[in-house]
């Protein structure tokens, strides 16, 4: 078979997306995993089908790039909402269902989307420690020499340690001269990403929690730079919105 994608890119992650809105397009885990392979495949750090709802704008379903259908990608979001809109699907706004729930977007010009993030009503705190979920699960570890450190071996001992059976992702995180800097590992990706949007709220959040930086915070990842605004009422944080750039790249075909 044939099938017609779209490459975008969200502040340093980069997306396959098919319009599957019709449900005619069933791929198996392996063929997305090759579609997502950065040396046979097109290359990608996710997949996503956009789907039908009944209710909603559309549906967003996620992959990562092994395949296995993930939690909520906040960049990933953001860029399948710039996709709904060159499809003229949407105009400046939207709402979406997604694996967490239901979202909505602002389209501000035709690359700067804003995203709208579930409430995070707990969260757990061990000394430079920061464990919540973003949409998909995420510890922020802040640290120091964050371009020193090996991401890959380091990140991948706490994904994969008894302390987080079902996996986690993995967030370094340093302040220097007033800024704050972000390296990822994403589980599902299983190396390090160039930015991570779940991973950037969880970071906000961690950043108000334990050092009380307030809203909105700015953050810098090696794929560029993304905000987050927040209300925090007590200890539970509402109307979260991520925003930053959502690229697309090109279109094209490729045989399966």
């Amino acid at each position: 078979m044939k099938l017609h994608f779209y490459k975008y890119h969200g502040a340093g992650n980069d997306f396959i997306i098919i319009n599957n809105h019709d449900r005619k397009i069933n791929l198996s885990q392996k063929q997305i995993n090759f579609l997502c392979d950065r040396h046979f495949g097109i290359g990608a750090d996710g997949f996503m089908e956009l789907l039908p709802s009944g209710k909603y704008d559309f549906a967003m379903k996620y992959y990562n790039s092994d395949g296995v259908e993930g939690t909520m990608c906040g960049n990933g979001g953001r860029c399948i909402v710039a996709f709904a809109k060159e499809t003229g699907l949407i105009g400046t706004t939207t709402e979406f269902e997604a694996i967490d729930g239901i979202h909505k977007a602002i389209l501000h010009g035709d690359n700067d989307i804003e995203l709208k993030m579930n409430d995070v009503t707990t969260y757990d705190v061990n000394e430079d420690k920061f464990i919540a979920d973003t949409g998909s699960p995420h510890i922020v570890i802040f640290t120091e020499n964050l371009d020193d450190i090996d991401v890959v071996t380091e990140g991948r001992k706490i994904r994969y340690s008894d302390e987080f059976p079902e996996g986690i992702n993995v967030n370094f995180v340093e302040i220097r001269n007033g800024q704050i800097f972000m390296r990822t590992y994403e589980r599902g990706v299983e190396d390090e990403t160039l930015a991570c949007g779940t991973g950037t709220v969880a970071t906000a959040l961690a950043a108000n929690v334990l050092l009380g930086i307030d809203s909105p915070v700015n953050i810098t990842a090696r794929g560029g730079k993304l905000s987050v605004k927040f209300n925090k009422i007590k200890n539970i944080f509402t109307d979260i919105w991520l925003r930053g750039p959502a690229t697309f790249v090109f279109e094209g075909e490729i045989t399966l």
